[in-house]
C-alpha cells in the first residue's frame, strides 16, 4: 500500500531460511531490475542481505522487525513498521562501511567475550526481545570471568584484560544499548571497545551510561578506533557476529571495509550515521 501512494511497484520474497536472503539479494544485485533492495527482519537478516548486495551498486534499505534492530536505531530508521514504510521513497543513500571478521562480513557490531557467550544463548528458549535479554545477561554475568587477549590495532600492540572486546562499526547493539557512542558508519574506521567487568556495585552505573550514550566515561570501559585488528587468546573464546553467536575460537583478523554498501537513509538521518 506504501508503495502504490508512492507510485512504486515492489516485489516481496520470503526466506526459506539461513542463507536464503544472501541468494536473493544477490540474485537481484546481479539482475539490475530493483532500485532498492530491503531487509525486512532483524540484525541478521540485514546481514543476510549486506552480503548479497556486497561491493555492488544494488542500493540497500532496512524495514525492522527483529528484536534489536542495532543498525536500523542507528542509522535513524524508525523501528515502528509503519513509520518505517515511510521512508521507502528516501533518496538520501549512504556509501556505508563494514568489515571482516575472521571471513565473516559484519555490518553492525561483532563481539568477543561475555556478549558472544550470551549470543550463543540467546533465543535457545525460543524467547527473544529485551526483557528474555536481560534475563539472560543477570543470569551468566556473575559466573563469566574477564580473559586475557593479545591485541593489535594497527601499529600499536598491547596486552589487555577485558570482559568484552566489541568490535563497533555503528554505535549500538540495539534497544539504545551504545556500545560506541561515537561510532560513524562512514568514517572508515572500526571502534574497539574494550571492556573491563565492573563489580556489583558499579554495574547499574555501567549500564546507565551505556543507555545514555556515556559509555566512554566509564572507568570499565576504554574506546579505540583502527582499520585492522588482529586478536589471540590462550583458550578459544565466544564470540558472535552481529548477534548471531559463534563457537569459540582463539584468533581473530578484523578488517575495515570503506564504503562496501550504498545503504538508503532517511534523509533526517544524514548528519548522524
Amino acid at each position: 500500500m506504501q508503495c502504490a501512494k508512492l507510485g512504486l511497484e515492489c516485489t516481496i520474497e520470503f526466506t526459506r531460511g539461513r542463507g536464503h536472503a544472501t541468494e536473493l539479494a544477490g540474485q537481484a544485485a546481479q539482475s539490475n531490475i530493483y532500485d532498492v533492495v530491503f531487509a525486512v527482519g532483524g540484525d541478521g537478516t540485514v546481514n543476510e542481505v549486506a552480503q548479497g548486495v556486497l561491493h555492488t551498486k544494488q542500493i540497500m534499505g532496512i524495514i525492522p522487525k527483529g528484536s534489536g534492530n542495532g543498525l536500523a536505531r542507528h542509522l535513524g530508521i524508525p523501528v515502528n513498521f509503519k513509520q518505517a514504510l515511510q521512508y521507502i521513497g528516501s533518496t538520501t543513500i549512504i556509501d556505508m562501511d563494514s568489515f571482516i571478521m575472521n571471513d565473516q562480513l559484519s555490518v553492525n557490531v561483532s563481539g568477543i567475550g561475555f556478549d558472544g557467550h550470551v549470543a550463543g544463548l540467546f533465543g535457545k528458549n525460543g524467547k527473544r526481545g529485551l526483557v528474555g535479554y536481560t534475563k539472560l545477561v543477570l543470569k551468566e554475568f556473575f559466573n563469566y570471568s574477564e580473559f586475557t587477549t593479545d591485541l593489535q590495532i594497527d601499529s600499536q600492540s598491547f596486552r589487555q584484560e577485558a570482559f568484552v572486546i566489541a568490535i563497533a562499526n555503528s554505535s549500538q547493539f540495539g534497544n539504545n544499548a551504545r556500545i560506541a557512542p561515537h561510532a560513524s558508519v562512514c568514517d572508515g574506521l572500526l571502534d574497539i571497545s574494550l571492556i573491563r567487568k565492573p563489580p556489583i556495585s558499579q554495574t547499574a552505573g555501567f549500564i546507565t551510561k551505556m543507555f545514555s550514550g556515556r559509555l566512554h566515561h566509564s572507568a570499565y570501559a576504554e574506546i579505540k578506533k583502527g582499520k585492522k585488528v588482529m586478536l589471540s587468546f590462550p583458550e578459544p573464546v565466544n564470540y558472535h557476529v552481529d548477534g548471531e553467536g559463534k563457537n569459540a575460537i582463539s584468533k581473530f583478523k578484523i578488517e575495515i571495509l570503506p564504503a562496501s554498501i550504498h545503504m538508503l537513509v532517511p534523509t533526517a538521518s544524514l548528519n548522524k550515521v
